[in-house]
């Protein structure tokens, strides 16, 4: 019989695993704390369960933790970027960041992403297959065990549609709430999966929702995300407002400055149009440069930025972290896969 994901399990299914065994609830709740608070990694560790009892778990559970394949250190910012090997031999990437507030993970949620975005790293090498919930709780176990840092938030931005992986990643974050981390801590990063942004606002679980937007006409969004043909941008409005209107959380919305594609008086014009009046921030990025892509960063950032403040839109440039390490999700496993 195959072993049974044992940090895939909610705290309620982790209880009903244990009663079966012919032990108390209270059981489940100490194994629980082992394995999400104390964040340990063998069973053997858990010093309050009986030596016999642990045995028993090791044989019906598995515990699996990730591997660190690579591991690079930003020489400016400290910013530190993990590629974790998978038990099929799969890989995906964390990015670990230093910020004012507290350390900031960016996670993975599949091994490639099957979006197509054409200025992504992550879409290069193609879909293999979504992360379990275990595999994204591993990301931020692994990154605190080897950093000594304790992750204060998560952004679910790294390689990979969250909302393409819909039920494993609200499993997640559903564990990782019982765990005591707080979901208004957790930032999600969709391309526009309209129908689950609709049903993630029916959750209500607190976590903020970021939109990659990078263009506010059809035109313009259909020739560098294939999603805008299948969810036009009325339809993500729309969808966006509902969120907004059932969770009460402020939508992030993402724009990658590109230069000669996105980043003319025209385009400002256009996103200030489509996100005037709405109670949002934007978040501004120069785009990360692929070099499979013809795609280059924007000299236009703060003329753009600037025109967006102008017209009472709230508009901010993010801080570029990591750029001596080539920070940007999907790159590092690009590299591993094509130099493997």
């Amino acid at each position: 019989m195959a072993q049974i994901d044992i940090l895939s399990l909610s705290l309620e299914e982790l209880t009903s695993e244990i009663c079966v065994m012919g032990e108390k609830g209270f059981r489940a709740k100490q194994i629980f704390d082992w394995l999400h608070v104390k964040k340990i990694n063998d069973f053997s560790q858990m010093s309050n369960i009986s030596a016999q009892f642990r045995g028993e778990l090791s044989k019906k559970f598995c515990l699996n933790h990730l591997i660190i394949k690579k591991r690079l250190v930003s020489r400016v910012d400290n910013t530190v970027k993990y590629l974790y090997g998978l038990k099929d031999g799969g890989a995906v990437e964390s990015v670990l960041m230093e910020y004012n507030h507290g350390n900031s993970l960016c996670v993975s949620t599949q091994v490639g992403c099957k979006m197509g975005c054409e200025f992504c790293a992550s879409t290069i090498a193609g879909w293999v297959r979504n992360l379990e919930p275990s595999e994204i709780l591993g990301q931020i176990y692994e990154s605190e065990r080897d950093s000594g840092k304790p992750v204060d938030s998560v952004v679910l931005m790294g390689i990979g549609e969250p909302l393409d992986n819909f039920d494993n990643v609200v499993k997640f974050l559903r564990i990782l709430s019982e765990s005591g981390f707080s979901l208004r801590r957790v930032s999600l990063s969709t391309c526009g999966v309209v129908d689950k942004i609709y049903e993630l606002a029916e959750l209500k679980l607190g976590v903020t929702l970021s939109v990659s937007l990078h263009a506010a006409t059809d035109e313009k969004r259909s020739a560098i995300m294939p999603i805008n043909r299948r969810f036009d941008l009325n339809t993500l409005m729309r969808a966006c407002d509902d969120y907004f209107d059932k969770t009460g959380r402020r939508i992030s919305f993402e724009y990658s400055l590109i230069e000669g594609v996105n980043d003319g008086d025209d385009s400002a014009d256009e996103l200030i149009r489509l996100l005037g009046g709405k109670n949002c921030h934007i978040n501004l990025i120069p785009v990360n440069e692929v070099k499979e892509r013809e795609f280059r960063k924007s000299k236009s950032v703060l003329r753009f930025q600037k025109r967006l403040n102008a017209a009472g839109l709230n508009a901010t440039v993010r801080r570029t972290l990591g750029a001596d390490i080539n920070a940007a999700c999907g790159q590092l496993r690009r590299d591993d896969l094509f130099n493997s």
